[in-house]
């Protein structure tokens, strides 16, 4: 049955995030507000919603490995799996006007959370400082997209686009499927990390382990399937905004929530090796993207080669 729980678990996060998003998105849409901010604030922080209540669940069972893990192997498995597989479906063109402002926040973010990991704790200090900058990087975005000063604001509404639902929707509806999809994303939530935690026991693997595998590629399942439909609709630009927005919003917004609500120390085995590698995989991404402004098939097959030696290296 832990199998069985594993895999319900996965489906209720996709499932989840996919009608939380339709739903808020719509409700927003009927009061009023902008297709630019849905995309960058509902569509941001709902596709990063499995990510949020995976890691709460875990700091709140007491699996830091998971609760921090999951952050980690989230935002490496968005640039390694995710875009690697979306880039062998269709080269993706990069936009530099988006890679100015949100290439460099997401390195900002990597780097910040490597500074924190060094020290050994999510405290409840740098949740503060986390959500601080997010919050300035949402109004400082606003305000510059509102002016016009770069790309990135057309790029954000048409996530919106993107992610809308399809046919009009009556209130009542709406709000079912938010509110479904909230409670859709708890209960998976509960059953992936409750079913992770029992296969790493049974096979003899860590809680950091199973974080930064089995439960970062499960929480990160909306953002493979918007990137990998925006790459066969030939909407690079999608593809690339869902995961370079992805791991801000993992980084800024997740761990500044988990670290605010619940402190975590940071399992030894992640601030030695892991949170180099997302690091490393975060620089990897816009030496590509902004020398050759695409990733091709063979930067992608990079990508894949790449997430798949990491992974054989944990579990080895």
């Amino acid at each position: 049955m832990t199998f069985f729980y594993l895999v319900l678990g996965l489906l209720l996060l996709l499932g989840g995030a996919e009608f939380l998003v339709k739903g808020a998105a719509a409700l927003a849409t009927r009061i009023g507000v902008s297709p630019f901010m849905i995309g960058l604030t509902l569509v941001g922080f709902g596709t990063s919603a499995p990510e949020l209540v995976a890691s709460l669940e875990g700091a709140f069972q007491g699996y830091p490995g998971i609760a921090v893990g999951n952050v980690v192997g989230s935002n490496i498995a968005n640039i390694l799996l995710i875009l690697g597989a979306s880039g062998l479906i269709f080269p993706l063109v990069c936009d530099r006007d988006v890679l100015k402002r949100d290439g460099a926040m997401m390195l900002m973010a990597a780097a910040a959370f490597v500074v924190v990991c060094l020290v050994g704790e999510l405290s409840r200090l740098a949740g503060f400082a986390f959500l601080a900058v997010l919050a300035l990087y949402l109004v400082y975005t606003y305000r510059a997209d509102k002016k016009g000063q770069d790309g990135a604001g057309e790029l954000h509404a048409a996530e919106a686009e993107f992610l809308k639902a399809r046919h009009p929707m009556s209130l009542v509806i709406e709000i079912v499927m938010a509110a479904g999809g909230l409670i859709a994303l708890v209960t998976g939530a509960s059953l992936l990390v409750g079913s992770a935690v029992e296969i790493a026991t049974g096979f003899g693997i860590s809680d950091s382990i199973v974080g930064l595998t089995i439960v970062a590629v499960g929480t990160s399942l909306p953002e493979l399937a918007t990137s990998v439909l925006a790459a066969l609709r030939r909407q690079a630009d999608i593809a690339i905004g869902n995961v370079v927005g992805s791991n801000i919003f993992n980084v800024f917004g997740i761990a500044g929530v988990v670290a605010s609500v619940k402190p975590v120390s940071v399992p030894g085995d992640i601030a030695s090796f892991d949170i180099w590698v997302m690091a490393a995989a975060s620089i990897l991404f816009m030496v590509f993207a902004w020398s050759g402004r695409r990733i091709g098939r063979v930067e992608a097959l990079l990508l894949l080669l790449g997430y798949g030696a990491y992974v054989t290296f944990l579990l080895h």
